[in-house]
């Protein structure tokens, strides 16, 4: 395969996730607005039918539209993945919450763990902030829930910072937060 038909596969690949089931004439004007001529584009899209990665459905003679195969099913499945570690996170975060009342953890047992909490559910936050650029995600019913969630678990680890004994933990989680970012910025 050379480089110009791999780069319209991509192309093709991107579109068809970014908006689902398209018309095979916006299609092959959006990709050929940046690469190739129409010939190649259809060449490379009747490639991807006969490989089974999309699919074609004729509605009529000038109404053909492409999508990926189970897309929604990937898409769901993914998203349930994600949410079922946001469950995770959330009750980790609830367990911490009842562990800091009940036991008497260190000022920097506590640092480090909702430090370490708050990593992760930064990462997760900013996994959904890049899949809400693409509708197929943002259409499943499972988006609203993980951010609701994710939303849940900000509201209490900052209930937990809230009602620490030291005035300053705050202030160490933060200043923390920083020398973690520009520790890994310097490794590279």
């Amino acid at each position: 395969m050379d480089k110009n038909s791999e780069i319209i596969r991509t192309e093709i690949l991107r579109i068809l996730n970014e908006n689902g089931k398209t018309r095979s004439s916006e299609l092959v004007k959006r990709i050929s607005e940046n690469t190739g001529n129409e010939k190649s584009i259809y060449r490379e899209i009747s490639a991807l039918v006969e490989s089974g990665e999309i699919e074609k459905k004729i509605l009529d003679r000038n109404h053909i539209e492409f999508e990926l195969i189970n897309l929604s099913e990937s898409v769901n499945e993914q998203l349930q993945f994600l949410f079922d570690e946001i469950l995770l996170i959330h009750d980790e975060i609830i367990n911490f919450k009842e562990s800091t009342t009940v036991e008497n953890l260190s000022f920097q047992e506590r640092l480090r763990t909702i430090i370490h909490l708050i990593h992760i559910v930064q990462s997760n936050d900013g996994i959904m902030k890049l899949l809400s650029y693409y509708p197929s995600f943002k259409k499943d019913k499972m988006f609203s829930q993980i951010t609701r969630k994710i939303s849940d678990c900000w509201v209490l680890m900052m209930d937990i910072i809230s009602h620490q004994d030291e005035k300053h933990f705050l202030n160490e989680i933060l200043t923390n937060l920083r020398l973690s970012s520009m520790d890994s910025n310097n490794v590279n």
